[in-house]
């Protein structure tokens, strides 16, 4: 049932996807702007939307009529998007500057939890089993937790040059499982 290369699997995807590293100078300006991050807030909206569309999203494709290789491969093209930004440094997605919300939007919707996570989850879902993937949920919930709480550190020890480092790297990690989920899904 539990399976330590399962979840490695699981975690790592999710891990890239969400890259709450990569997001770190989003959480810095956000935290400033607002004062303070909710951690346990952000974290727990972020697992509980997720474990909603793991266990509901294909009867919300359903309902629109919409088959899951078709979700999975817009997906791909969101994910393989999000990729090129992170490599290139260009913006395909536009965030409003000027909102005001705190900790929920955009924090845990759709910073943490996104497009990109949804279709991972759907993806993960048919290719894992559902322990696994739970467990991966978790794990990444975690490591979302650690570093919102410890955003200041993290912006003191990593720099600029290794945000942008670590950025590029899941960036290239994106990239591949998008071509993956595409060739998948053809």
């Amino acid at each position: 049932m539990f399976s330590f290369k399962e979840i490695a699997s699981v975690t790592l995807t999710l891990f890239a996807v969400i890259d709450i590293i990569g997001s770190i100078p989003i959480i810095i300006d956000l935290r400033k702007r607002e004062g303070k991050i909710e951690s346990e807030k952000a974290t727990l909206i972020s697992g509980v939307l997720m474990i909603i569309f793991l266990f509901l999203g294909q009867s919300i494709l359903s309902l629109f009529g919409i088959d899951f290789e078709s979700f999975a491969m817009a997906g791909a093209i969101i994910i393989f998007l999000i990729g090129l930004e992170m490599i290139l440094g260009k913006d395909f997605f536009h965030s409003d500057p000027e909102t005001k919300s705190g900790s929920i939007v955009p924090l845990a919707f759709p910073l943490i939890v996104g497009a990109g996570t949804m279709t991972t989850l759907l993806s993960l879902r048919a290719a894992y089993s559902l322990p696994n993937v739970l467990v991966g949920i978790v794990l990444n919930l975690v490591f979302v937790y650690l570093v919102l709480k410890g955003s200041s550190w993290i912006e003191r020890k990593l720099g600029k040059d290794g945000a942008n480092v670590l950025r590029k790297v899941f960036g290239i990690i994106l990239l591949a499982i998008a071509i993956k989920l595409f060739k998948t899904n053809l």
